[in-house]
């Protein structure tokens, strides 16, 4: 297997695994691929096929060959194997916080996934509190707040109601 981009253009959503102890980067397919059962991990393309069978129990086939999954506080179990592992999902606050870093200086608010925006919650000028919703995007028919990673005042906005924002862009700054 070679390394390539994502089917289809740019990946809907990337999420950062850790699976006994080494951090896998893993780039989900945009909502438009043709194929919507390849991802990439750490830029290798993997078929991959994923139903969740009842709640912490997931049927998983990757590459033709099928796991049972089940969740175990902050291990899987597959084949009677337990690898711990750790999640992070750049569209949860935890995520955005670990990703962010310090306090210090200007945090832009950036699009965790491609979508539009259906509105603008602040302007230049206007003085946030850390978490105060910023920017509503919708994507896959799902409304989604993103919020001030710090208290400050917004220093630029980017973007309008109805403007198209891929994943990565800076929709507005706090400072």
């Amino acid at each position: 297997m070679g390394r390539c981009r994502p089917p289809g253009g740019a990946a809907r959503m990337t999420l950062w695994i850790v699976l006994n102890g080494t951090k896998r980067r893993i780039d989900l397919p945009s909502p438009s691929a043709e194929d919507q059962r390849q991802c990439l991990v750490d830029g290798v393309p993997v078929t991959f096929d994923a139903c969740m069978l009842e709640p912490g129990v997931m049927s998983l086939v990757v590459e033709g060959r099928q796991y049972r999954c089940v969740l175990d506080g902050d291990a899987v179990i597959v084949g009677g194997r337990r690898s711990t592992f750790e999640l992070d999902d750049p569209r949860s606050l935890a995520g955005r916080r670990r990703a962010g870093g310090g306090a210090a200086g200007p945090r832009p608010v950036k699009a965790p996934m491609p979508g539009r925006v259906v509105r603008v919650l602040v302007a230049p000028g206007d003085e946030v509190a850390e978490h105060q919703g910023v920017v509503v995007i919708e994507a896959m028919k799902m409304q989604n707040e993103l919020k001030s990673p710090k208290a400050g005042r917004v220093v630029s906005v980017g973007i309008a109601v109805g403007d198209t924002v891929g994943s990565g862009d800076v929709l507005a700054v706090v400072e």
